[in-house]
């Protein structure tokens, strides 16, 4: 499933209100398209990818909410969608063992950055990195699937941190393996979102943040 075929499957649906969700499948394939034009650069790539995720789900945040709180109840109202399991099936099947891989790195466990920044020579963050290592395996092996999404879009998004923010190196020889598997982890995800909203068009994804604004 690529950017062409999501193309083909939205063009029915130009007219479809409200023009908030049209607007963001859009960007979203757009992004797509240019993310597969990168696949020798799995750095760009990823940021590529990511910008289409958050093309699709991202809304202004309130007060009371945060980054964490969007992506769990975008991926929510996406199950209620997907009555053939894809998520599922894709997260726990499919990506079971770059997904285990993720959850074991402590290079995209935010406390661990953290501990580096304050020079904390505690154990507090591997304290947290094991409590935070079991909780992940147990929704694993539950099968709970947004509790899944949720802690790999978690580590991945300290992942797009330290590439947007250039903490670290273009193509580095260093701490690859998270790049590789982020990338084709969204590679397949970021399509399949796309492809689910456009089966449930007519759920409200919200308002998006940067509205089309016509030329005065």
């Amino acid at each position: 499933m690529d950017a062409a075929h999501l193309k083909s499957k939205f063009e029915p649906l130009l007219r479809v209100e409200p023009e908030s969700f049209r607007i963001r499948v859009h960007r979203a394939i757009s992004w797509l398209a240019r993310a597969e034009q990168c696949k020798d650069d799995p750095d760009v790539r990823f940021v590529l990818l990511w910008i289409a995720f958050n093309a699709a789900y991202a809304q202004e945040l309130g007060h009371e909410q945060t980054e964490r709180d969007q992506v769990r109840r975008f991926f929510e109202k996406l199950m209620l969608l997907d009555a053939s399991e894809r998520i599922r099936s894709l997260l726990l099947q499919r990506y079971s063992g770059p997904i285990r891989t993720l959850i074991e790195n402590r290079y995209v466990f935010e406390p661990f950055w953290r501990a580096v920044r304050e020079h904390d020579s505690s154990d507090r963050w591997e304290t947290s990195f094991n409590d935070a290592k079991k909780l992940a395996l147990g929704a694993v092996l539950n099968g709970d699937t947004v509790k899944v999404i949720s802690i790999v879009m978690d580590r991945l998004y300290v992942l797009r941190n330290q590439l947007v923010h250039g903490g670290a190196t273009h193509s580095s020889k260093v701490n690859r393996q998270q790049v590789a598997d982020g990338v084709n982890i969204l590679a397949d995800l970021v399509p399949l979102v796309i492809d689910l909203m456009l089966d449930g068009h007519a759920i409200d994804f919200g308002a998006i943040e940067y509205p089309v604004i016509p030329a005065s």
